[in-house]
């Protein structure tokens, strides 16, 4: 029998900094460069793990296992003979499926100081998947001493239940209270009252019995045979009341169900294989992120945004995201679509920053959410998520055809449409401004949302309401797709008030917007109509939503294109010779994937894929030096140099969705790759290939009922496509 006692629970209390953070600002105490966690995920629940496997807990850490934003383990620790295991190696499957930890025991030392067991002789393999809100770990221990060996197996573990907000460095006043664990022969239950009135469980269960069970310690004492492996099967559930399967049965079926999932859910996409292996990949992993970020939900697949700190729906991550994989699995844009529709603003409420027709920023899940300590419990300060949401309508009906899908969301559509018109345009001089209902809200709410990302030449912050570049132009692309959803569904009237609108805007836009002596557009007008006149990325979305005049064209590409700005990696978020530049910076000299993906997008939408492939192969070559071939949220913005890699963001989320969806989307640019559905045509519009890519083969490239695999060559200085087989009356175009 084991031996039960009844420890207080140590997580009662949380560590944190000496005072509130503002603005919900990601404090760097602890870098996750340094740390270099693994990371899991499926639905509403992620975990972060150091490459031991452990979840070392401690002020700044953001190690731990959470559900629905909120930390059901704080502490994780496996130890042998009382000694932290040595790392063999510790690895993601390419699927993102499982991770393995591979450990084996240092040397250990009797109480009397004489060596007992020589390093290199016990093997500890670590396997863990999530499944339906549970952790699984199955730890095979394996003796490979040619003596019978006895090893004690010790695992520390604590659930602090902290709001994903206070691990992100909020502290709060107040928390619940920690009820005493409930310790079973093959369980140990902590639970956690919130202040929400929301009673918090984990169920901490295990296979086989251990020798001592405590509040917070399990012991195996385990005897090994020379080659003898036993193995110890665990597993947390999130808010799982009651027992289910044992833990080693369950353990099998549970991971067999896992693979399945991310098979089918991987299935539905286009397959990618190139000549360099090193780009495949780089491209399986970013397939496998978005497998992995894919949450399941009543309207379809939704990409959450990232992890650890973004792991939840947010409004414009997901809808450019959807844009980037359109071409690749256009039922994520579906999902997206059919989501935030449903959870469209309906009222106005200042508090979230609601307003009728508008379209979500951000969900969370957790206790400070729900007690409004933080206002992002269904949050919708951002200016740009409402006509990117028709801009994917459009898109979305361009790519499938789907008018049936359409017809559902019209009426979305339509009150999108009208929050433009009635609450987007605060001023009525015809550009689209932003600015917080409550003191509460995000002050900057286009993309790059810190607090210091709009300002004036003299490193002035701008007041606002601000009209940010891009914004007018996803305004401009919104009713263009409006005019072909309107088209579509039979009112010809209407597209063409559609039609023109955008044609005025885009006239009023160049004028208001366009600077000669910077050679681009201004980032943004302030709340007195001057222009904020700094060099910016924002410029090239741009290009990417199709407002600029081509005349225009060459200047800004050129812009975006010089030393100051494109460092080498990609194009900075704001060039060294701006104001407020820092490399290292959140959003004011930084490289962001998704920014530069949408900006090759827009060049390459005017003829310029050259330019579009020099980006591409910066940021492959970026990836070269990450681990896993995987794109971070952001990377540091300075100069490229010989033989070195990039300089990492130390938070960054990895994965991110819209980093990983950034590859997918620029081999689109470069191939100039479209879809006619009532065609029936799978075009390519003078495709080019990036240095590091000679061939590239697409296959179950989905049009209508049919598809096609095709190979894209180089031959000499041309790009050739060929039709490697067909299904369905598809024909396949190429334009020199």
């Amino acid at each position: 029998m084991s031996n039960i006692s009844a420890d207080s629970n140590p997580a009662a209390a949380l560590p944190g900094p000496a005072a509130p953070v503002a603005q919900f600002f990601i404090p760097a105490a602890a870098s996750l460069q340094e740390r270099r966690p693994r990371t899991l995920k499926h639905g509403d629940t992620f975990a972060v793990f150091d490459y031991n496997g452990d979840a070392l807990s401690g002020p700044g850490s953001p190690e731990g296992l959470f559900h629905c934003d909120t930390r059901y383990l704080s502490h994780f620790y496996l130890t042998i003979n009382g000694q932290r295991p040595m790392l063999l190696s510790s690895t993601l499957r390419d699927d993102n499926a499982t991770l393995t930890c591979d450990l084996t025991n240092p040397d250990l030392f009797d109480k009397n100081g004489k060596l007992a067991l020589a390093h290199d002789l016990i093997h500890l393999r670590r396997s863990r998947f999530l499944w339906n809100a549970r952790c699984y770990e199955r730890v095979a221990v394996r003796n490979y001493d040619d003596r019978r060996q006895h090893v004690r197996i010790q695992i520390a573990f604590e659930a602090d239940f902290a709001d994903l907000f206070e691990v992100r460095g909020t502290v709060r006043a107040r928390r619940g209270r920690h009820l005493p664990a409930i310790i079973e022969q093959d369980c140990v239950l902590l639970s956690y009252i919130g202040l929400d009135g929301r009673k918090r469980s984990t169920r901490f269960s295990f296979v086989p019995e251990p020798a001592e069970i405590r509040s917070n310690l399990l012991t195996y004492d385990l005897h090994l045979e020379p080659q003898q492996t036993k193995s110890l099967f665990f597993k947390f559930g999130c808010d799982q009341t009651s027992a289910d399967r044992p833990s080693n049965r369950s353990f099998f079926l549970a991971l067999r169900d896992a693979r399945r999932a991310l098979r089918a859910s991987s299935s539905r996409a286009a397959s990618i294989a190139t000549s360099n292996e090193i780009f495949n990949e780089a491209a399986r992993r970013s397939v496998s992120d978005l497998c992995m970020l894919m949450t399941d939900k009543a309207e379809g697949p939704y990409p959450y945004a990232g992890i650890p700190w973004f792991s939840t729906v947010f409004g414009r991550d997901a809808l450019i995201t959807a844009l980037q994989t359109l071409w690749l699995d256009p039922e994520i844009a579906r999902g997206v679509l059919g989501h935030l529709a449903a959870n469209q603003a309906t009222d106005i409420d200042p508090a979230s920053d609601a307003e009728p027709g508008k379209i979500l920023h951000e969900v969370r899940y957790g206790e400070m959410a729900e007690l409004g300590e933080v206002p992002f419990r269904r949050y919708y300060g951002s200016i740009d998520s409402t006509p990117l949401f028709v801009i994917l309508a459009g898109e979305y009906l361009k790519r499938t055809g789907d008018l049936a899908t359409i017809d559902r969301l019209l009426p979305h559509v339509e009150a999108a449409l009208t929050w433009v018109d009635e609450h987007g345009d605060r001023d009525g001089d015809g550009f689209i401004e932003y600015g917080r209902l409550t003191e509460e809200g995000l002050i900057n709410q286009a993309w790059k949302d810190s607090h210091d990302s709009v300002f004036h030449a003299d490193g002035t912050l701008a007041r606002g309401p601000i009209a940010i570049v891009e914004v007018q132009a996803y305004v401009y692309a919104a009713w263009q797709s409006a005019a072909e959803i309107f088209r579509r569904t039979g009112r010809p009237e209407r597209a063409a008030s559609f039609l023109a609108r955008a044609e005025g805007l885009r006239r009023a836009f160049d004028i208001s917007f366009f600077d000669e002596e910077l050679g681009t557009f201004v980032l943004a007008l302030d709340g007195d109509k001057r222009p904020c006149r700094v060099r910016s990325s924002n410029a090239g979305h741009a290009l990417f939503a199709g407002i600029a005049y081509p005349e225009r064209v060459a200047q800004i590409a050129r812009t975006l294109m010089s030393a100051s700005s494109f460092c080498g990696w990609g194009i900075r978020t704001i060039p060294s010779t701006e104001p407020r530049y820092n490399p290292m910076s959140y959003h004011n000299g930084s490289i962001w994937p998704h920014d530069n993906a949408l900006i090759a997008s827009g060049l390459a939408r005017y003829g310029y894929r050259a330019e579009a492939a020099r980006i591409f192969e910066g940021l492959f070559a970026a990836s070269t030096y990450i681990d896993l071939r995987r794109l971070p949220e952001l990377l540091c913005g300075l100069p490229r140099q010989r033989a070195r890699g990039p300089t990492f963001y130390p938070v960054a989320c990895s994965p991110q969705a819209w980093a990983a969806a950034a590859p997918l989307s620029l081999l689109q640019s470069c191939l100039g790759l479209d879809f006619d559905p009532n065609g029936l045509h799978i075009s390519f519009n003078v495709p080019q290939l990036p240095p590091f890519l000679d061939e590239v083969i697409l296959r179950r490239l989905l049009i209508g009922n049919g598809s096609a695999d095709v190979a894209i060559r180089r031959s000499g200085r041309q790009v050739v496509v060929d039709v490697m087989d067909r299904h369905g009356n598809v024909q396949v175009l190429t334009t020199a």
